[in-house]
């Protein structure tokens, strides 16, 4: 009978969704010896991964009865106090609204509904970044057509969904572009459709790439950093305003460290969290643009920089003290077959040289899918990211999978 400890006696781990970076979740913990299952309505990946005991797919988060759902998953499979690693926001938002029933099953990483909110909701995002002094930029939530057509605001500008709405292709873009007023309210309409006014948020779109872009990623503990690195989005895609890393370095950033610790301490935060900000050279401020209270896309550059977040997330959630530990600067991270756009680009425009190219993927790199002692999902990467660009750049549906239960069983270590 399955037992629900790892070979040292600890939990294991349950990531629900996300794509690359709950498969570097899963590698991780699966180094450590932790016994790790994945469920998704989604994206696959992780499923390859040689460190995934089992992988199960159910109906998705946003449907009636999930957290009841894993509950019983607990429950029927011995998995009590196994620690739950949310992949995607709709993830975040099931974990942290039914916080109480999913914390009697299992040990979170994330934060309840009452401090997670102000990640979930944009609107109180820049309302708390406002209150503690942190910079954001100009941000407009119209209530309807008329506000949008009187809005003063500069553009370019930026559309964004407010909070998690569904799949669909605003959604899956995450940001719409307008360079005039009539743009702004044909796609303000065109959103609207599919998500609702309300979910709809405008903002200025700050000029620059991912070389202005940085993150702030940390494990917080109980309103304190216990671990913590800061990152350039040197590259990604699409360029302006991209809605995935391509090229990450971690850097030393004082001003962005102090941004994003002003904003997490007076929440008391606890748990996995990436903090970004952009710069905008037209008045010298790095500002606001987003808080992820989930595992990010390139969380596993963390390993290199000397900070495994997920392997200190398990031991934090398992009960044990970590000392506090800041990662190193002069790492990188890439998705290499979505970075060929984005690098090709630089290049073209003389930014980047091709051998500075080739030098950045035969340096000390961390890759998305790529892994020496786990390559399968870097086989599976191509044609999943393949098939999820065209979905996003024409609109094409996707079949879900159903709500029913099923297994990729392989030899599991010995719990």
């Amino acid at each position: 009978m399955r037992t629900g400890t790892s070979n040292d006696g600890g939990p294991g781990a349950l990531i629900l969704g996300g794509a690359h970076g709950s498969l570097a979740v899963a590698r991780s913990l699966g180094r450590h010896g932790i016994p790790v299952w994945f469920v998704t309505h989604d994206h696959p990946i992780t499923k390859y991964s040689k460190y995934t005991t089992r992988s199960l797919t159910w109906a998705g988060p946003d449907e009636k009865g999930a957290a009841e759902w894993l509950v019983d998953l607990a429950a029927r499979h011995r998995l009590e106090r196994w620690v739950l690693f949310p992949g995607g926001d709709a993830e975040v938002r099931l974990i942290a609204q039914r916080h109480q029933m999913l914390g009697q099953a299992y040990a979170l990483t994330t934060p309840p509904w009452a401090v997670a909110r102000f990640a979930c909701d944009k609107r109180l995002t820049y309302m708390h970044a406002d209150s503690v002094g942190v910079d954001s930029p100009s941000t407009y939530f119209p209530a309807d057509r008329s506000e949008i057509a009187a809005l003063d605001c500069r553009f370019p500008v930026i559309l964004k969904p407010r909070f998690h709405a569904g799949r669909n292709r605003f959604t899956m873009a995450k940001a719409w572009r307008a360079d005039d007023r009539a743009a702004l309210l044909a796609r303000h309409d065109e959103a609207a459709a599919l998500v609702g006014r309300d979910a709809v948020m405008v903002q200025e779109l700050i000029p620059g790439g991912g070389e202005a872009q940085f993150s702030y990623a940390a494990v917080w503990d109980r309103g304190k950093p216990v671990a913590s690195l800061v990152a350039r989005r040197t590259r990604q895609y699409p360029i302006d305003f991209g809605f995935t890393s391509t090229f990450v370095e971690t850097i030393e950033h004082r001003e962005v460290e102090a941004q994003a610790f002003r904003f997490l301490a007076d929440l008391r935060f606890c748990g996995i969290a990436e903090v970004e900000f952009k710069f905008d050279a037209r008045d010298g401020r790095t500002k606001l643009l987003d808080v992820n209270p989930r595992t990010w896309t390139w969380i596993g550059l963390g390993v290199a920089a000397g900070v495994d977040f997920p392997w200190i997330q398990w031991r934090i959630a398992s009960g044990e003290t970590v000392p506090r530990l800041r990662g190193r600067a002069g790492c990188a991270w890439t998705h290499a077959s979505r970075d060929i756009v984005p690098a090709g680009r630089s290049i073209l425009g003389g930014a980047l040289t091709a051998t500075g190219y080739a030098r950045s993927l035969f340096g000390p790199v961390t890759f998305a899918a790529f892994a020496a002692d786990d390559p399968w999902p870097a086989v599976a990467d191509l044609p999943v990211v393949t098939g999820r660009l065209l979905t996003r750049r024409f609109g094409l549906t996707r079949r879900r999978p159903g709500g029913a239960e099923f297994s990729r069983n392989r030899p599991a270590p010995s719990i």
